[in-house]
């Protein structure tokens, strides 16, 4: 990378955090139920019996929280010491039913996302959408011509009364709540989150889209991702995550779970833009089957601290992943990210392309784990990371793990980690380039490879969460 250079750097740089200033406007809370702080059976009960939960969700809710109490914290990632779950209200309801018309969205919230740019990226691009607001989707509607294709895309609660067989045979099957301290906790307090399901065959031409929005200070948000894509289909989902700074966490622990059926393609593309305070605790899954590919794009420009690992079960011969993804670290913010991917079959192949750049002491640290099967055999998997410090005060870690259990592979591992070289500065202001351009120019080329992948065309609010490449961001 000829930009990069490991040992020079320059005390002048200076990057701009991502312009948070849309997503920083507070609501006042005004919520029509919500749980009392901490975790005990009692609240898991009340949450199960505000939501109206079959009674096997509520056992369901119990196992996980038992597992949860059981489960010690990971010890190998970001120090989570400052969460504290007795100081974090699990469930908010917020004053509204689910509506299908925008117009009887309540003024405030209704407000909230007209900045976030929602409707007007439903009225350009988008097929559908759902906008969650704290604990509950408060709106949700889908064209007419994509529910005449037999794709049911709805909220969750929604799913398990109309749909309970399907969601109680795939509901944390993938990430069962046993995988890790908070996969429990979300199967105790899940709340929200989109069912999708495309029938064999369909083509969904354009995008799904669901936003998560945070408003309660000291609050979590838990909501559920679940969406089959049965044989041969195609779809585009677009998840979008933001939440204005208090000075009190808040927590997010969702999942998502993806079934990519034989032949079928699903590519899921998330931007996330949590504010300072956030824990966000993360977990996504998704399982392939025969000829059938899964395409991550991840943009995390937001948190204090996340653990956030997408990972890939290649179960079917020829099945394919690729991930691509961007993290931006600023002041306060250690960001541990990074992808998973199982190679469990013959011929199957993964390409993983990740970016990260950090600055003000902010510390990016990015995970791959690679596993290949003893059956897998003709499988490749390429892993590519680069990342760029801007100054002296920030950390990049890269952290690579490969357990290849068969020889008839190919397998490969590329990390960068540099500064910005002098020596191209001088080049470009040599050519008449002032030096904030020059900068600008090389933050922007290291970046778009990347950031040409994002939804941009498909959601407009998502504009405001990449500064990077923008005219502005370096002064």
């Amino acid at each position: 990378m000829d930009n990069l250079e490991k040992n020079t750097t320059s005390k002048k740089t200076f990057v701009e955090d991502v312009d948070r200033s849309i997503y920083d406007v507070k609501d006042k809370v005004n919520a029509s139920y919500q749980s009392h702080k901490g975790l005990t059976p009692e609240i898991v009960d009340e949450i199960s019996r505000e939501k109206n939960d079959p009674e096997w969700m509520r056992e369901f809710r119990q196992n996980a929280l038992n597992l949860y109490n059981s489960i010690q914290l990971p010890k190998w990632g970001p120090n989570l010491d400052e969460l504290n779950m007795n100081d974090i209200v699990t469930y908010v309801r917020p004053n509204t039913a689910m509506q299908a018309k925008w117009e009887e969205v309540p003024s405030d919230i209704k407000n909230t996302f007209e900045r976030l740019g929602i409707p007007q990226a439903e009225r350009m691009s988008l097929a559908g959408v759902g906008a969650q607001y704290d604990s509950e989707v408060v709106y949700h509607n889908v064209r007419e011509e994509v529910k005449s294709q037999g794709v049911i895309y709805t909220d969750m609660e929604s799913a398990l009364r109309e749909h309970e067989d399907m969601v109680r045979s795939h509901f944390m099957k993938l990430v069962p709540p046993n995988d890790h301290k908070f996969a429990a906790l979300h199967g105790a307090v899940w709340s929200g989150g989109s069912f999708v399901y495309v029938p064999p065959g369909v083509k969904v031409e354009i995008p799904l889209q669901s936003y998560f929005r945070l408003n309660a200070p000291g609050a979590g948000q838990f909501e559920h991702t679940l969406i089959i894509v049965d044989k041969g289909a195609d779809l585009h989902f677009i998840e979008g995550c933001s939440a204005p700074k208090y000075n009190v966490a808040n927590l997010h622990a969702g999942c998502v779970e993806l079934y990519v059926e034989e032949g079928a393609r699903l590519r899921y593309s998330t931007i996330e833009n949590w504010s300072k305070n956030m824990f966000n605790l993360n977990t996504k899954r998704a399982v392939v089957e025969k000829d059938g590919k899964i395409e991550w794009v991840s943009g995390s420009f937001g948190s204090h601290i996340s653990y956030l690992y997408p990972m890939s079960i290649l179960k079917g011969e020829n099945s394919k992943m690729e991930y691509t993804g961007i993290t931006f670290a600023g002041k306060g913010q250690n960001l541990d990210t990074g992808v998973k991917v199982v190679h469990g079959a013959p011929n199957t192949s993964s390409i993983m392309n990740s970016k990260s750049i950090s600055k003000d002491g902010g510390a990016s640290t990015f995970r791959s784990a690679v596993r290949i099967a003893s059956n897998a055999s003709g499988s490749k998997s390429a892993v590519s990371c680069e990342s760029l410090m801007l100054d002296d005060n920030s950390r990049s870690d890269t952290v690579p793990v490969m357990d290849i259990r068969n020889d008839e592979v190919d397998v490969g591992h590329e990390a960068k980690i540099g500064r910005i070289s002098d020596d191209t500065i001088f080049y470009l202001m040599s050519r008449g380039i002032s030096e904030a351009d020059a900068r600008a120019m090389i933050v922007s080329g290291f970046a778009e490879p990347i950031a040409k992948e994002l939804p941009l065309e498909y959601a407009v609010e998502m504009n405001n969460l990449i500064r990077l490449e923008m005219e502005g961001t370096i002064g």
